[in-house]
């Protein structure tokens, strides 16, 4: 997962908190909190980045950290939080 891309899912809205994101998917309804504003860097960065690998080291994550950042986003994915970057817009 590192080495893919993926973005933000256009059909959700992150929302500041003091303890990190409220994440609202528009289109399943679902509400995600990120308790990280770390892992909230990671997910805002996601769109500008090449891949999973660069937006971790973007937002500052310690390399020890990221197994853990995965896992949440993983969890993001199966969610439709995040999703897969299309290949035809990563070779553009």
């Amino acid at each position: 997962m590192l080495d893919q891309t993926w973005v933000l899912s256009p059909s959700v809205a992150l929302r500041p908190e003091p303890f990190g994101a409220l994440a609202y998917h528009f289109g399943n309804r679902k509400l995600t909190f990120l308790k990280r504003p770390e892992l909230v860097a990671v997910v805002r960065g996601l769109d500008g980045s090449t891949d999973i690998r660069g937006a971790l080291v973007a937002a500052g994550v310690a390399e020890a950290q990221w197994p853990a950042y995965v896992a949440a986003l993983r969890g993001l994915g199966a969610a439709d939080m995040i999703r897969p970057q299309p290949a035809e817009e990563v070779a553009a």
